[in-house]
């Protein structure tokens, strides 16, 4: 784990049963688990068996910092962020990185931002698969031109130079997701447009690092023309009302009485 750094690597999972095994056998490859002081994996109710293939998995490498959890109720993309972004909070984490469960981030271009050391230099790190030295692997041409287009859209109401809306391989400070704002944004897949907008607002440092980015058995939970029109609203939003528009088109404040983590395995109760 980097000196100084007390960092949570959050790996959130939805109906990624065939995938899951890959990301945390990935983890063990050279020791790449032992640059967290935990790993975070949190199932938002999947209908599949990607619980037990997790937990199957870790059992097997024997990764001895990994925390199985489901939420206690289907919260969305982004109420799985809110709640592992509390879970780092609560612990006094220093930074919480995320890498989604279903394998089209690579775990290596994240240890190389957590190597260089610019984690502590900006207030967050995010992957961009579309800087100059990212690798697409069957990455549709279609999809690349949307992104491309909507990167440009976000430019120009943000005023600020935006190279990805959101890869699914992140890392923040803590004390950068902290706001309580944060909260209030939408619990569904746009929410890492509401946060990197609001970023943006507060003038936080932003580092794109570039990314391998692949496609091969992964199934989209991405409904392209909804998709298409929300983004797009949350842009005009933001720019003729600021984090104003934002507030007002989130309005999905969660409630941590009712959401809780349910614990399905963690190593180190069950083996120490």
């Amino acid at each position: 784990m980097e000196s100084g750094n007390k960092i949570v690597l959050f790996i959130p999972c939805y109906n990624c049963q065939d995938q899951i095994s890959r990301v945390l056998n990935s983890l063990k490859e050279n020791d790449n688990y032992k640059k967290f002081h935990e790993i975070l994996v949190i199932d938002n109710r999947s209908t599949d068996s990607t619980v037990d293939r997790s937990i199957a998995t870790v059992q097997s490498l024997g990764l001895p910092n990994v925390g199985i959890y489901t939420n206690s109720q289907n919260v969305g993309l982004g109420g799985t962020h809110k709640v592992a972004f509390r879970h780092a909070q609560l612990t006094n984490a220093t930074h919480i990185a995320v890498l989604h469960g279903d394998d089209q981030g690579n775990i290596n271009d994240l240890i190389d931002i957590v190597d260089s050391g610019q984690i502590n230099d900006y207030d967050c790190c995010l992957g961009s698969r579309f800087s100059r030295a990212s690798r697409l692997k069957g990455y549709a041409k279609f999809r690349i031109f949307g992104n491309y287009i909507f990167n440009f859209i976000y430019s120009v109401c943000s005023f600020h130079v935006v190279k990805d809306l959101g890869a699914g391989l992140n890392i923040y400070k803590v004390s950068a997701i902290a706001d309580s704002r944060i909260i209030k944004f939408s619990n569904d897949l746009t929410f890492n447009c509401f946060l990197l907008l609001f970023s943006i607002s507060q003038k936080q440092k932003i580092k794109y690092f570039p990314v391998e980015w692949r496609e091969d058995d992964q199934i989209s939970n991405v409904k392209l023309f909804s998709q298409a029109t929300r983004t797009l609203k949350i842009a005009v939003n933001y720019l003729f009302r600021g984090v104003n528009g934002l507030l007002a088109l989130g309005n999905n404040t969660i409630d941590f009485d009712d959401v809780t983590l349910q614990e399905k395995f963690t190593w180190n109760k069950k083996h120490d």
